[in-house]
Order: C-alpha cells, then sequence, then structure tokens
C-alpha cells in the first residue's frame, strides 16, 4: 500500500515538476504556455520517460480543466449578448462547419483513406480544440473584443456538433442494422430533456442556494457551492449525452447577471488553471510516437495538408461573408487545429467497426500534432504580421461621463457616494459581503455583487486591474487596512479612495502613501455645525465661512502631525479652536453667546 502512495506520489511531483521546468521556458520564448504543458507531456508520457503509461486516465481527470474554463467563460457571457451572437454561432458557424468538413474529408480522400474515413477523420478535425483556443485568446488579450466573440460563437456551435456526429458514426457503421431506429430519437430527447433541467434550475435555483450559502459567512461552503454547481451541471450535460463543457458553459450564462458572480469567478479559477494545464499534458502524453514514427510520412503530410486546408476554407469562408482580410486571417491562424472531441469521434467510429485501430491511431496523432503547432502558428502569425488595431470609442462620446470604479462596500457611506456617480452615469461595480443589503440595494441603479474585497482573486475577478479608481468604503479599519495593502501592491496604478475612521486612521492612511482619504463623520458633523448656527440666526454665508475655517485649521493641524510635530506639547493645544465672534440673536430676549476663554473646555454659557 505504502509502495502504491509512493508510486502515486512521484507521478504527482514528476508532473508538477515538467509542467514548472517546461513552461516557463516556453511563455520566455513567446511560444506560449500551451505549447509548453503539451512538449512537457510528451516528454513524461509512455513514448519518452514512460513516467505515465494511461493518458486517457490523466485526460478523464483533467477534462474537468475545461469544463471549469467554461464556466468562467460562461460568466462573461450575459444572455441578452449571447443572444446578439445567434447569426455569428447559425451563420458564420454553420457555412464554416460545413465549408471545413468538405474540404477536409477531400483532403484526407488524396491521403489515401476510404470515403467514411475520410469524413469521420475530417469532422473530428473540424471540431477546434476548446480549451487551446481560448486560451490563446485570453493570452492575447482579445477574449472579449468583436472578433474574439466571432471565434467564441464558432467554438460554442462545434460543441453542440458533436452530437449529430456521434448519431451519424453510429448511422454510418457496418452493425448500424442491429440497433432499434429509435435509439438515435430517444438520445435526442434525452439531451433536450437534461438541458431543460439545467436551464430550469439555473433560471429559479442557483441564485437562492448562493443566498443561503453566503449567509453562513464559510468561504468553504460557498467554495463547494460553485464547484457543485460547475461539476452537477456537467454531470447532467455528460447524461443527456452533450458535451460536458457545453453544460458547465450554460450554467455559467445563467450565473452572469448574478450578485454571486465575481465571488464564483474568484473561488474556481485555482481549479481551472491547474486542471486546464493538466489537461494539455494529457494530451501531450496521448501523442503515440510509435505510430508517428511508423507512418511518419502520412502524419506529417496529413498535419500540413489538414491544417492548410482547414486554414483556407476558414479564410474564404470570412471574406465571402464580408469580414476583412485581417480580421479572416487572424481566424484562420487561430483554428487550424483538431480538438479534443475528435478523440471521442474517432473511438467511437473505431468501437462500431467505421474506423480500425491503425486509422483512429493515425488520425489521432494528427490532430494531437495539429494541437501542438497551432499555438506555434499563432505566435509566429503574431511576431511577424502587422498587429491589428482595435477600434477606439466613437470620437462623439464625451469623455468624462463615463469612468471605472470598483467600490468595496457598500453600507451607508458607500451608498450616499454613489449617489454623486448616479448622477453623471459613473460605471460602477461594487461588492459587498451583506447578502441582505445587496438584495435591499437593487433600487439604487447599481448591480451590486457578492464578494470579499480582502481577497486578491475576488478584486481580480471584480477587475480591479481595469479599473481607474478603487474606492474602499467598508466600515472596519483593519478590513480597510488588508484591502489597501493588497490593492497598493497589486493595482498600484489605481487611484485609492479611502474611507476612513478617524483621525489616527487618516494619518495612518497618508503615511501609507493614500491622497486620497476622508474621515466618515468629520463634514458631516461640519454640516451639522453649520446648520445649528443657522438655526441660532447667524447668516448661512457667515456659518459656511465658519466650518471653512474650522475645516482649513484642520487639515493645517493634520499636516503638522503628520510632519512629526506634537501639536499638544508645541503649544498648539489651542491652535484648532477659532476665535469667538459675539453676535446678538435677533428675538425679542437677546442674548450674547460667547465661547469660553482660552483653555475651558466647558460649553459656552
Amino acid at each position: 500500500m505504502t509502495g502504491i502512495a509512493n508510486s502515486q506520489l512521484l507521478q504527482a511531483v514528476a508532473l508538477l515538476g515538467a509542467a514548472v521546468l517546461i513552461v516557463p521556458v516556453f511563455r520566455a520564448l513567446k511560444l506560449g504556455a500551451v505549447l509548453g504543458y503539451l512538449v512537457a507531456g510528451v516528454l513524461v508520457g509512455p513514448f519518452v520517460l514512460g513516467w505515465f503509461t494511461d493518458p486517457e486516465a490523466i485526460l478523464g481527470l483533467a477534462e474537468l480543466g475545461v469544463v471549469m474554463f467554461l464556466f468562467v467563460i460562461g460568466l462573461e457571457m450575459r444572455p441578452a449578448h449571447l443572444w446578439a451572437l445567434r447569426s455569428t454561432i447559425y451563420g458564420l458557424g454553420l457555412i464554416q462547419l460545413v465549408a471545413c468538413g468538405a474540404a477536409l474529408t477531400f483532403v484526407a480522400w488524396l491521403l489515401g483513406a476510404p470515403p467514411r474515413v475520410a469524413f469521420v477523420g475530417a469532422m473530428g478535425f473540424v471540431l477546434t480544440s476548446t480549451a487551446i483556443v481560448m486560451q490563446l485568446l485570453a493570452e492575447s488579450g482579445e477574449l472579449n473584443q468583436p472578433p474574439g466573440q466571432k471565434v467564441v460563437a464558432i467554438l460554442l456551435l462545434e460543441d453542440l456538433i458533436i452530437v449529430p456526429l456521434l448519431a451519424v458514426v453510429a448511422w454510418m457503421s457496418p452493425v448500424h442494422e442491429n440497433a432499434s431506429n429509435s435509439v438515435p430519437w430517444i438520445a435526442a430527447l434525452t439531451g433536450i430533456g437534461c438541458l431543460a433541467v439545467l436551464l430550469v434550475a439555473g433560471r429559479w435555483l442557483l441564485d437562492p442556494l448562493f443566498r443561503v450559502l453566503a449567509r453562513s459567512k464559510v468561504r468553504e461552503v460557498l467554495c463547494a457551492g460553485a464547484l457543485l454547481v460547475v461539476l452537477g451541471a456537467a454531470l447532467l450535460m455528460q447524461l443527456g449525452g452533450l458535451s460536458m463543457a457545453l453544460g458547465a458553459f450554460v450554467a455559467g450564462v445563467l450565473l452572469s447577471q448574478s450578485s454571486f458572480r465575481h465571488q464564483l469567478e474568484a473561488d474556481i479559477e485555482p481549479f481551472r488553471g491547474l486542471l486546464l494545464g493538466l489537461f494539455f499534458l494529457g494530451v501531450g502524453m496521448a501523442l503515440d510516437l510509435h505510430v508517428v514514427r511508423v507512418h511518419w510520412l502520412s502524419v506529417l503530410l496529413g498535419v500540413v495538408a489538414m491544417m492548410l486546408a482547414k486554414m483556407a476554407a476558414i479564410y474564404g469562408v470570412g471574406r465571402a461573408l464580408g469580414d476583412g482580410h485581417t480580421e479572416a486571417l487572424d481566424r484562420a491562424l487561430l483554428m487550424p487545429l483538431g480538438g479534443e472531441f475528435a478523440f471521442v469521434l474517432y473511438a467511437s467510429a473505431a468501437a462500431t467497426g467505421l474506423m480500425s485501430q491503425e486509422d483512429n491511431a493515425r488520425f489521432t496523432a494528427i490532430v494531437v500534432l495539429s494541437m501542438a503547432l497551432a499555438p506555434v502558428v499563432h505566435a509566429t502569425a503574431r511576431r511577424y504580421l502587422p498587429a491589428r488595431v482595435v477600434p477606439s470609442r466613437p470620437a462623439d462620446v464625451p469623455p468624462g461621463l463615463t469612468g471605472s470604479i470598483l467600490m468595496i462596500g457598500f453600507g451607508r457611506f458607500g451608498q450616499v457616494v454613489s449617489q454623486s456617480l448616479l448622477a453623471r452615469d459613473v460605471d460602477v461595480t461594487v461588492i459587498d459581503t451583506d447578502v441582505e443589503m445587496i438584495e435591499a440595494a437593487t433600487g439604487f441603479g447599481f448591480k451590486i455583487y457578492y464578494g470579499d474585497g480582502t481577497r486578491l482573486d475576488v478584486l481580480d475577478a471584480a477587475g480591479a486591474d481595469k479599473a481607474r479608481i478603487i474606492a474602499i468604503c467598508v466600515d472596519s479599519r483593519t478590513t480597510a487596512n488588508t484591502i489597501i495593502a493588497i490593492t497598493q501592491e497589486r493595482y498600484p496604478a489605481a487611484t485609492l479612495m479611502v474611507r476612513t475612521y478617524d483621525r489616527e486612521h487618516s494619518l495612518r492612511m497618508a503615511a501609507l502613501g493614500v491622497k486620497i482619504h476622508q474621515r466618515e463623520t468629520f463634514e458631516s458633523a461640519l454640516r451639522f455645525g453649520s446648520l445649528a448656527l443657522v438655526e441660532l440666526g447667524v447668516p448661512r454665508v457667515e456659518a459656511d465661512e465658519v466650518a471653512e475655517t474650522v475645516r482649513q485649521r484642520d487639515a493645517d493641524r493634520f499636516a503638522r502631525e503628520l510632519a512629526g510635530i506634537d501639536w499638544a506639547t508645541a503649544g498648539l493645544a489651542n491652535f484648532q479652536r477659532p476665535q469667538p465672534t459675539p453676535f446678538t440673536r435677533p428675538t425679542h430676549e437677546a442674548r450674547t453667546l460667547h465661547a469660553p476663554p482660552a483653555g475651558d473646555s466647558s460649553p459656552a454659557k
């Protein structure tokens, strides 16, 4: 038993070591992390060092990385935005799918494959790797740009098409006549039913579930809830014969407008990154170098010919549908590879006798090599082709009317601050941990998200790296200090604005380099004093002048204290006390109010 445990521990260390040593090198060479993971997988796989002999087992677990990645993407896709992509999904996506399928089938037939085998091999190559392309888009910062959104729409269609493709393979197989004709219909109805269950649960159950979990104030429970949603959605889609990644994506879309969106993204992110890297390692291990060595010429020709044919088809479809040369070429250079669903399609074809095991191994090798070469092609294109100009904001949008503010804390102070921002239509993201307050704040015009501002991953998910201003409006000095320490180190370009508790807290903020800080009660107390003077008969202008005098004296005292001058021992104890100005109250019984003598702290009489 100890030997088995030690063996498993050794394999885990070897896997992590290979990734840690190789991936940074490829990133430094600007070849991308994906290629580094693939090469590391080849090295530790069964055909080089032989540390791992069952890549399928690792791929089965690592596929959860793709699932979580699609969930995070779904969180960024609001339903209205996804609906706006429908023409791309069923227009550009469907036409590209058909064009690539036809071109690749012809290429596979020219390379000597029988027509049915050529069709299956080609359709497997059409199904682009969602994980690799999404990672490349994320690394280049184009995931949320319009061209990147087109690619996402096409990938969604390809995820959906795997189900009818499996049905076609079953129908084309030599043994299909032994199966009942109702099986494809039953499978289709099962898939539709599972999708409907997920939509209903996501619409009416998920948000109440997370509200209950958030009230528990136990971070681990909320994290477990996030994992439950992702894996549960994936399992439901798998039971329906659909893609697990598609189920996770749908769950993410359903939660994209939830108040818990940023917290969920932060909780899933560590698992996503680790498992996605493991997936790429597993793909590298799956490359059968024995097949490549024996059939090296056909495999090499197959990789080159199919990648070129797919690039040509993608470029041609893009140009025919009105895309510019640069955009069509970018998409062609981004998607000339096969994907992980090809392994499922080929295995199904081999199991039904439609494809021999040798054909399965050869086409699998072609797909894996294309997945390894795609990051190189993309990196080379980025290095030598002219950079695509991202459209700027229209010139007729007045500057200054919108900004990017992350507000942490939406209590009484934050709610008052928000009114000025609302009046100028400023774009604000607000996070807080008070579930009841979040539910009650929907009428303010902001979308309030659940999130712990003391966690770096939550701040990243909430967009702190893009914010121009980070407004810390929490009512706890300790919490504020923690957030400031994180934000100053992580987001130095953002302007910090801090709500402070008292003078001592403000002095601490100034010492830390926070230039904009405001005591939570100082201005309101000054205003209160001005109102009291007006009520006593002092003209409003004079009351405002008194308040300004007190404000200026307080600022001077603050500056002296910040410089290290002890105002009490330096004879400045009365420095802040304004000089009394007697006045007569305009009533029938005139009374004169006097300030107390210097040094007397008793109230005026």
